[in-house]
């Protein structure tokens, strides 16, 4: 299973604004299956695609009903054990909490990989690698 980052998804619900190849390979990688979530990638996903500085912003309904579907795939919880985990994870390998708290959860989904732009691709954080699915 594929842990999917917040900036996937922002590609994935770009507006026709967006001229490179990125929204295309970030829903074909979400029609591909196989993915996970977290409570913390909806969160940025809500606040990044509804934001006045975006060039093709959603609607609160639009974020809304993008995030329920995407319940479907299996989506881990914020937690206070994900969260000392998180800190573990971001002492280790001295990155940004956020970032630490994704591969926190990732692995308390059982993904094998993340797919992200973020992070060092294909560099192994403790069981979880990082795959840059534009590249």
């Amino acid at each position: 299973m594929r842990f999917i980052d917040t900036n996937v998804l922002l590609y994935a619900f770009a507006g026709d604004s967006d001229a490179s190849d990125r929204p295309e390979k970030a829903r074909a990688v979400l029609a591909e299956g196989d993915i996970a979530f977290s409570v913390q990638v909806f969160q940025e996903f809500f606040v990044q695609a509804t934001h006045s500085r975006r060039n093709d912003p959603l609607t609160h309904s639009e974020a809304r009903e993008a995030i329920e579907a995407l319940r479907a795939f299996p989506v881990q919880d914020n937690t206070v054990d994900i969260f000392f985990q998180a800190l573990d994870i971001r002492a280790r390998f001295r990155i940004s909490l956020w970032d630490a708290n994704i591969l926190a959860a990732a692995r308390a989904l059982g993904c094998a990989s993340v797919l992200s732009e973020d992070l060092n691709p294909g560099q192994d954080y403790g069981g979880v690698t990082v795959r840059n699915p534009f590249r």
